[in-house]
């Protein structure tokens, strides 16, 4: 009971006992003790004696925030009907006075009924629905390989399972650790998603590990998840499916494989070059497209030092070297000779050169075996731009190759990109046909705003959303950012969208009043000094919460203007807004920015994102940004997950948030 006395409490206790009932009523004379209370007391029900105006609105939030379904009571000095309603219009069940003890009683004992009535239910539910999931689950898969694991042993297997780790009987896994059967680089997403599905957090995602067989042999392997029971304690079902195939699949798979070469796994090069030229003509889902060309360095004189027929095997492994290195939408094949030709669909430009320089790295750190022999290598890799709008492939094919040239003359080991200067003349034709573009775009408020949902790890929905900006032309299709931001920027056109997109997203806030809205600024925005005038009016003129909007700004910018960017965040701050940084991590000191501006978010770059699920001293990096951050009481978000891998990493990691084409694509805002 919250109240500023304990008579009352002694009070309710004596008339309750009188009536039968075994209760405790537990005094909380303080609002800020209630929270603790709440979550560690485990109610059954909250009475509050409000003493002041507004106290029962405050213990109604505290209630809702951490144990909505406990019933809450008002307690009132005199309690007719307009008191009561007033009390159940800020979230309690019902107002009573110590004047009227029967009727106290009675309502005490209907709301007790009401929820232990609602508490039975929702376990017998939940229990039944458990085991309709676990029988389900058996019934489903009685052929698939299954394993449970309880505190990360092994405590059962079936036959399928053993089968698929070459084990001739139960008791070589059980008791054994899970993780002596994998790989050290999938342990940490393999422990991440098993704790997110013990507390009931993982749907049906796939989960990818390399699997090592009872030989040493490396098995690529995809499973699911589920909670189970064994010996009356919860486990985690891992469930390797059996593969059942039908003959359209084996069809398909027959047709696919004449399509690729069977030493690499990679497509020929007709092959690859049909597929790339169909994806690119259909509409990219966000982004950017690069193609990219990869040689190794100086392939003739390893050739002349291991002989031409040995060559091939350091070609093969190479190409499984790319193989495993890229996404499951790229596409990748052999082009000519001893290149290799990739798409790329990634998030920005940044993103596609962290995949470069990760690959770039990889292989000169990579030991070759060829025969006896031993011997390290360096790999080019060029970038070509593949235009969202009419892209011609030959030409994006030929700037990778002028990219890729141009990093081995340079001395290989390293990744290039095709720099066209913007006085070139072909750049200035397509800035003035887009600068046309945008000013009538703007104009005809032919701008809209698309949100990308941010979701929560610790199982909440925040009702938060990446805010992002398309454009529409004159046949009402959208034009992605990619295609025509390069050219905005370049004409001093980004603070006009800028400033329409945080006046939709405020009358977004206002309208729909979401947890929080991030919106990003570019450079002219943020060193403009009447942007903070500006935004008064704005706020006025939409009446929106500005607790609802986080200003974002990127490390690079942050990093470059720590003055002028703390300035504005300060003013976001006393204005009521949030902060965040996006892109983070990549630069000089990311440290040291946390500590120089007020800061309410992190986006981790999505650069350091891919690949972090197999990449151990990446995931010891972005774990010491997250420590970091909390400490300060920053909150963490992860941009651009793309798989499930990468997810029950940044669990494991404890990061808060994520975001990016995993979690959903992102949609309309209808204002």
């Amino acid at each position: 009971m919250c109240a500023p006395l304990r008579d009352p409490v002694e009070a309710i206790n004596s008339h309750l006992r009188r009536a039968g009932h075994a209760v405790h009523c537990t005094w909380i004379p303080a609002l800020g003790d209630l929270g603790d209370a709440l979550t560690q007391l485990n109610p059954e029900m909250l009475i509050c004696q409000p003493q002041v105006e507004g106290e029962l609105s405050a213990v109604a939030a505290v209630r809702n925030q951490l144990a909505p379904q406990v019933p809450l009571i008002a307690l009132l000095e005199e309690a007719d009907e307009s008191a009561i309603a007033g009390a159940i219009a800020v979230g309690a069940r019902d107002a009573v006075t110590l004047a009227r003890p029967d009727r106290l009683r009675a309502v005490i004992e209907r709301e007790l009924r009401s929820f232990r009535l609602e508490r039975a239910l929702n376990t017998t539910l939940q229990s039944a629905r458990d085991y309709r999931k676990q029988l389900e689950t058996v019934l489903q898969r009685s052929n698939d390989a299954i394993a449970q694991v309880q505190e990360g042993i092994v405590v059962g297997a079936n036959a399928s399972w053993l089968d698929v780790f070459g084990f001739a009987r139960d008791g070589q896994v059980i008791g054994q650790p899970l993780m002596d059967l994998f790989e050290e680089t999938s342990h940490t997403a393999l422990k991440g998603a098993l704790v997110a599905c013990l507390q009931g957090r993982w749907t049906d995602h796939v989960l990818r590990a390399d699997g090592r067989r009872a030989d040493g042999t490396m098995l690529p392997l995809e499973f699911v998840l589920s909670q189970g029971e064994f010996d009356g304690e919860p486990c985690v079902r891992l469930i390797v499916p059996a593969r059942k195939r039908d003959e359209h699949e084996l069809a398909n798979e027959l047709a696919d494989s004449v399509r690729r070469d069977p030493a690499t796994g990679l497509h020929y090069r007709r092959p690859l070059l049909e597929t790339i030229g169909a994806r690119i003509m259909t509409p990219a889902r966000g982004g950017v497209r690069y193609l990219a060309l990869l040689r190794l360095d100086k392939f003739a004189t390893l050739e002349k030092e291991v002989g031409a027929l040995a060559s091939d095997q350091l070609l093969v492994e190479f190409a499984g070297m790319l193989r495993e290195h890229v996404s499951a939408t790229d596409l990748a094949g052999h082009f000519s000779g001893t290149a290799f030709l990739v798409l790329l669909e990634r998030g920005n430009e940044r993103d596609v050169e962290t995949w470069a320089e990760q690959f770039v790295a990889r292989i000169a750190k990579h030991v070759f075996h060829v025969g006896t022999k031993t011997l390290g290598a360096t790999c080019s890799i060029g970038l070509g731009v593949v235009p969202h709008g009419n892209p011609n492939l030959d030409d994006a094919i030929q700037d990778a190759v002028d990219a890729c040239r141009r990093a081995r003359h340079q001395g290989g080991g390293r990744v290039a990109t095709l720099d066209r200067a913007d006085n070139d003349s072909r750049v200035q034709a397509y800035d003035q046909i887009w600068v046309k573009h945008i000013k009538a775009a703007l104009m005809e408020n032919r701008f809209r705003l698309v949100q990308q949902p941010v979701a929560s790890l610790r199982g909440d929905d925040p009702q938060m959303f990446d805010v992002l900006v398309r454009m529409l032309d004159h046949q009402k299709k959208e034009v992605l950012p990619a295609d025509f931001m390069a050219a905005a920027e370049r004409n001093d056109l980004l603070r006009n969208i800028d400033r329409w997109v945080v006046g939709a997203a405020l009358s977004f806030a206002a309208q729909r009043r979401p947890g929080c809205l991030f919106v990003r600024l570019a450079r002219d925005s943020l060193l403009d000094p009447s942007f903070p005038d500006w935004l008064d009016g704005q706020r006025r003129a939409t009446n929106a919460d500005p607790v609802r909007v986080c200003f974002q700004a990127t490390e690079e910018i942050a990093a470059s203007h720590v003055r002028q960017i703390k300035t504005l965040a300060d003013a976001f701050k006393a204005r009521g807004f949030r902060f965040a940084i996006e892109r983070f991590g990549g630069g000089r000191d990311p440290k040291g920015l946390l500590e120089a501006m007020p800061i309410d978010f992190i986006k981790i770059d999505g650069a350091l994102v891919q690949g972090l699920a197999g990449d151990v001293e990446l995931q010891q990096q972005v774990r010491a940004l997250v420590d970091a951050a909390t400490k300060r009481g920053i909150e963490t978000i992860a941009e651009r997950v793309e798989d499930a891998n990468t997810m029950a990493v940044l669990w494991q990691l404890g990061v808060q948030f994520i975001q990016g084409y995993f979690v959903n694509a992102p949609e309309d805002v209808h204002i």
